[in-house]
């Protein structure tokens, strides 16, 4: 099998996926998995698609993540190996799709309008 490079995107985090064959190797920008995500529900976010369908020691992965937060950046990647592993096998996408790994998370921050303080907060108004 040869390596399969997805993207996988969430809000303004960008992450590129690299999957293949291994031992289950997890390394984001350069570092292990442990040392880029610290809390256990990051950690659990990013390898949420391998277990579901039990392949958490079969494929090695390396992934480069750039833009927002930390938890964007996990949903991104999460996005990414979701897509990869449904290139992988297409069989795994009746198990993914119900638990909603495969939709794209549309959401964005809305843009700051002008003559207002915020996107939709306006600056205080003064009768007299």
């Amino acid at each position: 099998m040869e390596t399969i490079h997805k993207i996988g995107r969430r809000k303004t985090a960008v992450a590129r996926v690299y999957l293949s064959e291994g031992k289950g190797e997890v390394t984001i920008n350069d570092r292990k998995l442990d040392n880029y995500f610290t809390t256990e529900t990051l950690k659990y976010k990013v390898l949420q698609p391998l277990s579901l369908t039990d392949n958490v020691s079969n494929y090695d992965i390396k992934a480069k993540v750039f833009g927002g937060g930390i938890t964007g950046q996990a949903e991104a990647i999460r996005l990414a190996i979701t897509r990869a592993l449904v290139e992988v096998n297409e069989e795994f996408k009746s198990v993914l799709k119900p638990e909603g790994l495969l939709t794209r998370d549309p959401r964005m921050v809305e843009r700051k309008k002008f003559g207002q303080k915020k996107a939709r907060k306006k600056f205080q108004f003064s009768k007299r």
